[in-house]
């Protein structure tokens, strides 16, 4: 397991109910896994595993949604609003891999704090109502922080929300530790519960990420980006997080957390060995903490004039941008064998998409 020290300093059904030959194959099929967010960055790859390992998936997808090359994914489609639609991708399902929510960066704070919430207490309800198996809920990192800047965050460090996103994943998050205290049986009216484990991945890093990939690679390659952002955080592979989700859908126990995370690297350093690996030319100037400090205010201010979240930040979230983030996955790596590769194993599928799809 690499260190963890800090590095210097469609097919399928259209109706939300699986048709009876997509519900026959299932059953010759071995395990079924049901996902939401199966459109998403990591959903879209976690499916792509599961078929790989001779699962039958089910996938939760909104009418709009971009399903990609999953062909052989069963689509319910509909939302985390849908009783009737959640109930039937549930329903049987040997796993239950929760990752459908949203960010600051694509939804207002209120929509936010309801997707994330409600959502994740409707997924709960329909497992309550079905025959299901173990849920896996896919939280943040966030939601766990090191009491000093320079320690390691492991999963009693529980913090204080910062944030609409980290607020109603805190929350998700109690929803499901409910759900996997509670012994009683059948459905939501009467608290049953189940089995249920959350992981908490940390920046995740690979191919179809625009967001946090697409930058750090930018920071690293790009001539034209003169600089890098103060602080730290734990880059960890996509390939090592699926690994981390699988492996706690076998090995966790319920009601347990699991930190998922990576190498713990400052941006200055991060960005120097992806500028080493590709021959690009790393940006060679820190943004200056002071100055995105300074941005918290404003972007408040923005959003009390125009009565919209313009930015997807505050000031106490400003100020969180400039710290190491670091974190500790040794109880991952002891209960479940989670293991994390470092940054260049994960640069060629990743420099391969940047360089097709960003460039």
């Amino acid at each position: 397991m690499a260190t963890e020290r800090p590095s210097e300093t469609d097919s399928g059904p259209e109706t939300g109910r699986a048709s009876t030959a997509s519900a026959a194959s299932a059953e010759d099929s071995g395990r079924v896994a049901a996902v939401t967010g199966a459109t998403g960055f990591l959903g879209s790859a976690l499916c792509e595993r599961l078929l790989a390992e001779g699962w039958t998936v089910r996938g939760l997808s909104r009418p709009t949604s971009d399903r990609g090359d999953l062909d052989n994914v069963e689509w319910y489609v509909g939302d985390l609003f849908e009783p009737e639609t959640l109930r039937s991708l549930v329903d049987g399902a040997d796993a239950v891999f929760h990752l459908a929510g949203i960010g600051l960066w694509s939804a207002d704070a209120d929509t936010v704090e309801r997707v994330n919430r409600e959502g994740t207490g409707n997924v709960l309800d329909a497992c309550r109502a079905g025959d299901v198996g173990r849920l896996v809920f896919t939280s943040t990192a966030g939601t766990r922080r090191a009491v000093e800047d320079d320690e390691f965050a492991t999963e009693t460090d529980i913090a204080e929300p910062i944030g609409a996103y980290q607020r109603s994943k805190a929350t998700a998050e109690r929803f499901v530790d409910r759900y996997a205290d509670d012994t009683g049986c059948g459905g939501s009216d009467s608290g049953g519960g189940g089995d249920a484990v959350t992981v908490h991945p940390t920046s995740i890093f690979g191919p179809g990420d625009a967001d946090f990939t697409a930058q750090l690679l930018s920071m690293g390659l790009d001539r034209t980006m003169p600089a890098y952002l103060p602080g730290g955080l734990s880059i960890v592979g996509l390939e090592d997080v699926i690994d981390g989700i699988l492996a706690a859908y076998e090995h966790g126990e319920s009601g347990e957390h699991y930190i998922l995370g990576g190498e713990n690297l400052t941006y200055d350093r991060a960005v120097e060995r992806i500028a080493t690996f590709a021959g690009g030319s790393p940006a060679r100037l820190p943004v200056p903490a002071t100055a995105i400090h300074a941005a918290g205010p404003v972007a408040e201010v923005v959003g009390t004039v125009t009565d919209r979240q313009l930015f997807p930040f505050d000031r106490q979230m400003a100020r969180l941008a400039t710290d190491r983030m670091f974190y500790s996955s040794r109880k991952a790596h002891e209960e479940l064998g989670y293991e994390y590769q470092p940054l260049e194993a994960h640069l060629p599928a990743a420099l391969e998409w940047y360089r097709t799809e960003c460039q």
